[in-house]
């Protein structure tokens, strides 16, 4: 990517930037980056959370030049030191494609931009900064929504549309972008991205599609929230009016597809997070349990109105039978009842409600390897 003399690069290649995964610096407060950012950035500010604020406060009570001799000031000696040399590493490894910004390519930049060239290196800052990239990838959210052709595949509860998704290559995994599988009982173990961090990797994976001149984008039947990221309205609005694909399979394959999902890599999910900590062999296995059943009980708990008293209660005994025989023999098995229950008691009502209002938007319907075949042909 070429840059012009005075080592910045500005809007005309932000597209470039994030089709290529660029790595950059950025060099704002953690605050800030912890926010939203970028999916290839690394924070290495220029000052902490507590320097900035000093500075900003400076800024405002006696001008720039008083906030800048402060920050000067701040960050000296060893500590100056320090954190050149993480920006030296990193540019020493991304010579060819790496950049560096802050929040509007202002003076945190220009200043990290000339001790790193100080210090004998050279990093192309982008003009604008975060702001004007992530303006960017907003504008780009509407435009590609608006020009790309969107089917949607749709599916009862279990019909593994989230394995075929991924298979696809013109296809973006949206419960993957935002870490949550998309339903009440769709919550993992690690948190989810930020709002804007949700948003800035779907801009990109959108810009990535476009570029890859599929004939159209495949995406996953979606509410407007998964977890607690919502989609951009451009983007709900144009599924709601989008072309449905159906896989219809067996209500037994759709247990084992959940078991398979909820249960068994939950389970291993839990484990190798819980991992990180050092427990002891069976305090590691009762930790895993009961952060599973809090995991299970919380899930119940926020469809409770829709099961009903009676259909809530059963939930939960269906729950603690499977718990207790998980405890005492390491058996998974009666997660199933509370599995089945839940289909027929829950998930496969409300979608037989919902798909009644999209049957004129119904394209195809068959099993798996049917609808893999049919998306083909399009």
């Amino acid at each position: 990517m070429s840059s012009d003399s005075t080592c910045h690069v500005n809007n005309k290649y932000y597209r470039e930037i994030f089709l290529t995964d660029a790595p950059m610096i950025d060099v704002r407060a953690p605050c800030e980056f912890e926010q939203g950012a970028f999916p290839y950035a690394i924070n290495l500010p220029i000052m902490s959370d507590d320097e900035r604020e000093q500075v900003g406060i400076c800024y405002k009570q006696n001008g720039q030049q008083s906030a800048i001799d402060l920050g000067h000031q701040i960050i000296h000696g060893d500590l100056k030191t320090a954190r050149v040399s993480s920006w030296v590493a990193f540019a020493l490894k991304n010579l060819d494609n790496g950049f560096l910004y802050c929040f509007r390519g202002g003076l945190r930049s220009r200043i990290s931009q000339q001790w790193l060239a100080d210090a004998g290196v050279e990093l192309p800052l982008v003009e604008g900064g975060y702001k004007a990239m992530r303006n960017f990838l907003i504008s780009e959210t509407e435009r590609v929504v608006d020009a790309n052709d969107i089917y949607i595949l749709s599916g009862f509860t279990g019909s593994a549309k989230t394995k075929l998704i991924v298979k696809q290559k013109n296809a973006i995994d949206l419960e993957g972008l935002a870490n949550h599988r998309g339903s009440s009982f769709g919550a993992r173990f690690t948190p989810q991205p930020t709002q804007i961090n949700f948003e800035n990797d779907l801009a990109i994976q959108l810009l990535k599609h476009e570029n890859r001149k599929s004939a159209f984008l495949l995406l996953e039947d979606e509410s407007r929230l998964i977890g607690a990221r919502s989609l951009p309205l451009v983007l709900k609005n144009k599924m709601e009016r989008s072309p449905l694909v159906m896989i219809e399979e067996s209500f037994e394959y759709r247990v084992e597809q959940i078991y398979d999902d909820y249960v068994i890599k939950m389970v291993l999910e839990l484990e190798q997070e819980l991992g990180k900590t050092d427990f002891r062999k069976r305090e590691f296995n009762d930790q895993v349990i009961i952060q599973y059943q809090n995991y299970l009980i919380r899930s119940t708990e926020k469809i409770k109105k829709r099961l009903g008293g009676v259909g809530f209660k059963k939930m939960l005994e269906l729950i603690e039978k499977a718990i207790s025989l998980q405890q005492q023999t390491g058996d998974l098995k009666l997660h199933k009842d509370w599995i089945i229950y839940l289909l027929r008691k829950y998930y496969d009502p409300m979608y037989e409600f919902q798909i009644a209002k999209k049957q004129h938007r119904i394209k195809f319907k068959g099993s798996t390897s049917e609808v893999e075949k049919y998306l083909g042909s399009l």
